[in-house]
């Protein structure tokens, strides 16, 4: 069959109504869910933006020997294999990183689409000189990146100019030349609702009416005791606006599917990357940067948890499924609803004997990790998540040393340990304590170090490098 997959970056699970929302409008998604099988016990796997996509390219937990960096070329990516099949494929973007700088993400896809202009993408240079919408101390990057940004949408006049709605657009008016013409893979990624966030008033005013204060679109990533309590809530508002925004227009896909005839043969998938912390845990952003520095933040759940809804023809929609499932995974499945066969090389699991209930479990546990290609110098702080517990875990040990990243936005900078040196790991159980607010390590040790031996015993069936691997087989210091 047909398949369509829809990323949207750094969409928050519990912003959708599906998941229990009920004061942000999102009516399309909601009626798409009812339509579909959701996933309820969904994590991200390699984290953030760029090995994320890394992992749905190759259907692998790239984590493992993987850094924000181009495609590698020995990768077997879906796009290819798909291609050799002789499936129409076809990439349509808005997210930068993928694309830009010899990333080259879009490789084997038959076609592919960048709708230029998102983040700090060197689109525009004009006007030469644009005013922030704040105090630049409170934003991420303003010289390099907001500034950048406000040249590149300095000429937008209405909603169907925001990225969102032109991706989606894009999106539908290759359906309509292409969906007659023989089985396609249509790969649909925008970056919405990632910061900056600015979109149309009426969306914002839904959330925040009357709001005079400064408009913090693009806050530091940072603990937010920089921001008051009512730029806060403007901050949450601006990003309720977005999520909406990107409801209205992927419902506008959703609904040139239904009028091309699509629907029963077409799979469609729905997902993101991460999340974003908007003042929980005390922390705004998704880690933690400042002036050429870098540090790994936990990934807790309103970061790691995301959603994953999937429709299928041919089967009852309305369904929920409590099964921890991973990127990987949308791979697997991609393959096997395309009927082409799988590479040896994808280690995720198909969701497909999982919605038909041929089977109960892919796995007993989810990982969710920054690399751990440079774990001997700084922690990356992995979260390992079962059906109760979540184990914030970044390594026994630190060799010193110096260690650089591009994540998140392609700058170069030096990266320092979030935790240092004498910390130790953090255990949740989920299921009394869903804030994650308490940290019941001690009085569950038996539990965490279970958990971290299944966790280490996934790193090594993965085939991960033993040098990536050996400061993370010991739970607490010696």
């Amino acid at each position: 069959m047909n398949v369509i997959l829809i990323i949207s970056d750094t969409f928050r699970r519990d912003h959708l109504g599906v998941y229990g929302n009920d004061r942000i409008h999102t009516p399309y998604l909601d009626r798409f869910a009812k339509e579909a099988v959701v996933f309820d016990r969904a994590y991200c796997a390699s984290f953030p933006t760029v090995p994320h996509r890394a992992d749905i390219m190759t259907g692998r937990f790239t984590f493992t020997y993987f850094y924000w960096s181009p495609l590698p070329a020995e990768e077997t990516v879906v796009a290819q294999v798909l291609s050799d099949a002789g499936i129409t494929t076809q990439m349509i973007a808005d997210t930068p990183h993928i694309l830009r700088a010899g990333y080259n993400f879009q490789r084997g896809f038959k076609g592919f689409y960048w709708i230029r202009g998102q983040e700090n993408d060197p689109y525009r240079t004009a006007p030469r000189e644009v005013k922030l919408p704040c105090d630049p101390t409170k934003l991420r990057s303003p010289e390099r990146t907001v500034k950048q940004y406000l040249r590149n949408v300095h000429h937008r006049r209405c909603e169907k100019d925001y990225f969102c709605a032109q991706t989606m657009s894009t999106a539908a008016e290759w359906l309509e030349e292409n969906y007659a013409s023989g089985p396609f893979f249509l790969y649909v990624d925008t970056f919405d609702p990632h910061e900056p966030w600015d979109p149309p008033k009426w969306y914002v005013d839904l959330y925040d009416p009357g709001y005079d204060g400064e408009e913090v679109i693009y806050p530091r990533y940072a603990p937010c005791d920089f921001l008051t309590e009512g730029e806060i809530k403007h901050i949450r508002a601006l990003y309720a606006g977005e999520v909406s925004l990107v409801d209205r227009w992927v419902g506008h896909l959703l609904s040139k599917i239904d009028d091309l005839g699509l629907r029963d043969s077409t799979a469609v998938i729905f997902t993101t990357d991460h999340g974003f912390y908007h003042g929980e845990h005390g922390l705004m952003g998704k880690s933690l940067l400042g002036k050429g520095w870098s540090a790994s933040a936990p990934l807790y759940e309103e970061v790691a948890h995301i959603p994953l809804i999937v429709r299928l023809p041919g089967v009852k929609g309305g369904l929920r499924c409590d099964t921890l499932v991973q990127p990987p995974d949308i791979t697997a499945s991609i393959y096997e609803l395309a009927g082409v066969e799988t590479p040896k090389t994808v280690q995720g699991k198909s969701l497909v004997p999982i919605i038909k209930k041929e089977v109960d479990e892919l796995r007993p546990l989810a990982v969710s990790s920054p690399s751990i290609v440079q774990g001997l110098r700084v922690r990356r702080l992995s979260t390992i998540t079962t059906k109760e517990w979540a184990l914030i875990y970044g390594g026994s040990y630190i060799e010193p040393g110096e260690a650089t990243t591009r994540a998140v936005d392609d700058f170069k900078r030096k990266e320092h340990d979030y935790y240092g040196p004498g910390a130790g790991p953090a255990l949740y159980h989920l299921p009394s304590d869903p804030k994650q607010e308490k940290n019941v390590l001690e009085e569950n040790i038996e539990v965490a170090r279970s958990i971290h031996a299944q966790y280490v015993k996934f790193l090594e069936e993965l085939g991960t490098p033993e040098e990536y691997l050996q400061n993370r087989r010991q739970l607490l210091a010696e």
